[in-house]
């Protein structure tokens, strides 16, 4: 029973391994710096919206 068990836990503890190893594999190095954000060319103001009340306002 026990090299049964030994037998199952052996290649899954082997599999774990490799996949904890290959998992930290990466690009060594600083962090890539990120772009500039995009400035926005419209300067036109949206016009307001009149208020209108509506059927649900005093419940929420």
């Amino acid at each position: 029973m026990l090299t049964t068990l030994r037998s199952l836990f052996m290649p899954f503890a082997l599999v774990a391994a490799l996949g904890l190893m290959l998992s930290s594999c990466g690009r060594k190095g600083d962090l890539d710096v990120p772009g500039t954000p995009a400035t926005t060319k419209n300067d036109k103001t949206k016009p307001k919206v009149e208020d209108r009340p509506f059927i649900l306002d005093p419940i929420l």
